[in-house]
This record gives structure tokens, sequence and C-alpha cells, in this order.
């Protein structure tokens, strides 16, 4: 089931799964909430915040934890009659075969498995494959011609992958197999440097020649982390020049156990995690860049304005289409925070919060 309810019978036995290691608090509100109604029962926590931290997640209160797949449970389809959902999740692998410092995926499922075929396992037309590295599976190509056949046949529309693809790994046959099993707004990690573009562009050409839109890539990028704000907006810029999305991750350690960012609000490190290199200003100023510059390049225009989206064009001086209105952001230019006073360790404004402009 789906959040803290109240059973119509007394359970031996409550099973509870766990995300993110800074929503902990959630998981020990449920135990405690599952512990008060039903004394007796044993209280079993597993899912990723149990995996990477079983010690913390032990202090809970839950009677065990159980850490990485449960391969038991791995055998029997999801019960999709108690969700409302149109897609299927799946899987043609576990684990992955980079070792990432910053990815838990190698504690959570440190063994990588791979399956020959999927075709016995579609539920529904839609689906969503939840794969760490789906192109390191070694019998990817075969999977992909399966999918290529059904959706011929019609027993499936389209596919999505919920991680970015491996692009050290796609080939131009890999790309174009992609597109022909229906996969729809496919995604690149580029984790590292500004110096990797070159091979990142090489990534991206090889899906636009297997007839994927440049407007629907998203290239896959984390901020917060090593690479400074500079660093990230120089490889913002040249998303900007291919006309691709971002999609952005802002790091959290893996033993994070809260997250209290709020957008809108002048943080430290006391409510969530800034980098040593980064500040509340850049984490905050880096995010609303790539928003706007995300719309700029789904609408197909050449700059963002707050006074075109909320239709205030009359009363400041937008005068017609050629010309730009006196808010016009520029994705092409590097924009630093406005105001840039707070350190990553500082507590100046630790509980006093003034709203960003």
């Amino acid at each position: 089931m789906r959040g803290n309810k109240e059973l119509e019978f007394q359970p031996e036995k409550i099973m509870i799964t766990s995300l993110f290691t800074y929503w902990s608090e959630y998981v020990w509100g449920s135990v405690q909430f599952y512990r008060d109604l039903y004394p007796d029962a044993e209280i079993v926590v597993g899912g990723i915040y149990a995996s990477l931290m079983p010690e913390h997640c032990k202090l809970s209160g839950c009677d065990r934890v159980f850490t990485g797949v449960h391969k038991s449970a791995e055998k029997y389809p999801p019960a999709y009659d108690l969700v409302k959902v149109d897609y299927q999740i799946i899987h043609t692998s576990r684990g992955c075969v980079r070792q990432c410092t910053f990815c838990g995926a190698r504690q959570i499922e440190p063994e990588f498995t791979f399956k020959k075929s999927i075709r016995k396992e579609i539920r529904k037309k839609k689906l969503v494959f939840y794969d760490n590295n789906l192109l390191a599976n070694p019998f990817v190509k075969d999977i992909l011609l399966e999918l290529v056949e059904l959706r011929k046949e019609k027993k499936i529309a389209l596919c999505e992958s919920q991680c970015g693809f491996d692009g050290r790994i796609l080939t131009p046959e890999l790309a174009q197999l992609l597109k022909q099993a229906g996969f729809q707004y496919p995604k690149i990690a580029w984790d590292g440097p500004y110096s990797q573009h070159q091979e990142i562009k090489r990534q991206i050409d090889m899906l636009v020649d297997a007839r994927f839109d440049h407007k629907d890539l998203s290239i896959f990028m984390l901020y917060n982390w090593e690479l400074p704000f500079e660093e990230m907006e120089r490889k913002r810029l040249k998303c900007w020049e291919w006309k691709v999305q971002i999609s952005d991750c802002r790091f959290r350690p893996l033993d994070r156990i809260y997250d209290h960012y709020l957008p809108r609000l002048r943080q430290t490190s006391e409510d969530y995690h800034i980098h040593p290199e980064w500040t509340d200003a850049k984490v905050k100023q880096f995010r609303r860049n790539v928003r706007r510059q995300n719309i700029c390049i789904r609408m197909q225009v050449e700059f963002y304005s707050d006074l075109l989206a909320t239709g205030r064009l009359e009363k400041n001086g937008y005068l017609g289409k050629d010309l730009r209105p006196s808010d016009a952001w520029d994705p092409s230019r590097i924009t630093p925070p406005k105001v840039d006073i707070l350190s990553a360790n500082s507590n100046y404004f630790y509980n006093v919060h003034q709203p960003y402009n």
C-alpha cells in the first residue's frame, strides 16, 4: 500500500520500503505509525535508505533491516491493480558496471546481473526502464530487437529510460534501435568536466542521426558537486549551442539524512548540503538558469522573459515580436548570482530566510 493506513486485519509482518536517505524521517514516521497500531507485528524496512545506511535505519525502531535486492520478490510482477498508472516499470539488469563515487548503485545492487529477454514480462504498452545502466547489458541489442518487433505487433507503444544512457557504450546501431523501439526523451549523462564536450557532442549526433529531435534530448548534469559553478555554466552554454535540454541533479551525499532545500529562500548548509566550492546563491542560480534555458529550447525562442510568460507585456514596454522585453534573459551568456554573500558554511542567514527577489 502507499502511505500510512490502518489495516482491516492484524498483520504478523509489515514490510516498509524506503527511498533516498534524505527522506529518512518519513521512514521513521511510518515505523512509528505501525508500531503504535500493531505492537506485536514484525516490522522490516528495506530499500535505498535501508541499504545505504542500515545502522541508522535500525534506529528507527524497526525489528529488521533488509539490504539489497529482494531476489524472491523479483520473480513476481508488481501489483498494478493497487495503483492507477498506465505504464509498467521493468528492469533488464540490476547493478552497474561503473563505479561513480557520487552514486549508491553499487552499494544497493553490488552484483551486476542481466536478462537475455524480457518479452514474457511485458504487461502494458508503455514501458519505463529502471536499469542503472541499460546499455551495459551484454544482451541489450537482442532486447531492443524484441521491443522493435513488439512495437510492430502493436503490443507496446513507447518506452522511456528513467536513467540516462551511458554514452560511452552508445553506438549508431544502438541509437537506431532505441528509436525503432519507441524510446522517447533519451538522456545522456555528462558528469565529467567541460573538456569532454566534443565526446558528448558525438553522442548527441548519434541520436540525432537516428532521427531523435534535438529539443527532446536531455543531458544529465550533476551540480553542487566537484565541478565549480563557472564550469557548470560553460557546460550549460554548450547545451544551448547544441539546442538540447538539461536534466540537472543537485548532489546530496549518500549519508545525508535530511534535505530542507527551498528554492525561493536564502539558506545555508544547515538546511541542505552545499558543496564547499559552491554557495546557496550559486546552487539556486544554476538551477534557475537551467529551468529558463530548457523553456527556451522547448519553445524554440532565443530568450526567456517572465513578462512573456505571465502576459504583462503591454505594461512593461514590449513593442513587438522583433524587440525584447525589459526582463529578457539571454541563455547564451554565463549568468552568475546577483547576490553571492553566503559562504557554504555561513550561518548568517540561518533562521532568517530572506526571500530572493
